[in-house]
């Protein structure tokens, strides 16, 4: 390299009269010295300024945020941005977990996958591929059997006047109204607080 290039080189180090306010969060380097600007050269001092402002901001981001080398490549971990942006009104407060959301992050429970999510389930019956749920759906199987095999302790507890042959119509419909009904004791309490 030839002595010229060498001396051509811009310093790394850059020193102002007031010093550089910083959010790396944002990436954001904030020069509150004065841009003293001739027509002349005016191409050359914007470019000096945005070169300065940009050579302090690599600085500080690589003595300033922990530096991670993978295969991938290398990784700097940015903090939390430290700047407030201008809003009118204050943030809303998180949403409140429902009962259930509590309940599934205690016991672990995740949200079903898209296989599982899969609307058609194979009959071994029939050997044909029918909806797990809705019409003619594999949670309606037996309702409209006409020969039901007989449980001798439930026909007893069985109330007066209902037959056997809407239980499952019947079972399927009160599991909907309990259901509707915590999902709005669930909006209620979301609601007070």
């Amino acid at each position: 390299m030839s002595l010229t290039a060498e001396s051509s080189k811009l310093q790394i180090e850059v020193t102002k009269q007031t010093p550089y306010a910083f959010d790396l969060g944002l990436l954001l380097a904030n020069d509150p010295n004065p841009l003293i600007v001739n027509t002349a050269t005016i191409e050359d001092d914007l470019i000096n300024t945005a070169r300065d402002g940009a050579q302090v901001l690599i600085n500080q981001l690589l003595t300033a945020c922990p530096i991670l080398s993978t295969p991938d490549g290398v990784f700097l971990t940015l903090p939390k941005p430290e700047t407030s942006l201008p809003r009118e009104k204050p943030l809303p407060p998180p949403k409140q977990l429902t009962t259930w959301q509590k309940f599934a992050a205690k016991k672990g429970i995740k949200s079903k996958t898209s296989e599982q999510r899969k609307k058609l389930v194979y009959d071994e019956k029939t050997g044909d591929w029918v909806p797990k749920w809705g019409y003619k759906g594999k949670n309606k199987e037996g309702e409209n059997d006409w020969i039901v095999e007989v449980d001798e302790r439930k026909e007893r507890e069985r109330k007066e006047g209902t037959e056997r042959q809407g239980d499952g119509r019947r079972d399927r419909k009160e599991k909907i109204k309990r259901n509707e009904r915590l999902q709005r004791a669930n909006e209620r309490r979301g609601r007070k607080s």
